[in-house]
């Protein structure tokens, strides 16, 4: 088994750095969310993050790095994806979720009045 690229105090240390992020569980699994929004959560498989990313950026993503990115079944119709951890670099999961956040945000503000 590849040792991971990413460890969980690491992939915690990334995430606590993005303003209004916090930690809890889903799934049984440390997760993260913003304003009460999942962004990201641990796989029960231990070996990849599941993110949510947009239906858009989820499918270029599948396309432009299928080793690193890729779905499963419980996420066709969703705008997740998984990243394998030891292909995964915290630079890269930060603008992931920053791209996550700006999303939530963005669609809250389009929701307004």
């Amino acid at each position: 088994m590849a040792t991971r690229k990413l460890s969980l105090a690491t992939i915690r240390r990334t995430v606590s750095a993005l303003p209004g992020v916090e930690e809890g569980t889903s799934y049984g699994t440390p997760a993260w969310r913003h304003k009460g929004k999942l962004l990201a959560r641990l796989h029960q498989d231990g070996r990849s993050i599941v993110l949510k990313v947009g239906n858009e950026t989820r499918d270029h993503l599948l396309q432009a790095d299928p080793d690193t990115f890729f779905i499963t079944d419980h996420y066709i119709g969703y705008p997740m994806v998984l990243a394998r951890l030891d292909r995964l670099s915290a630079a890269d999961l930060k603008k992931l979720l920053q791209r996550a956040i700006a999303t939530t945000v963005d669609k809250k503000r389009a929701m307004r009045p």
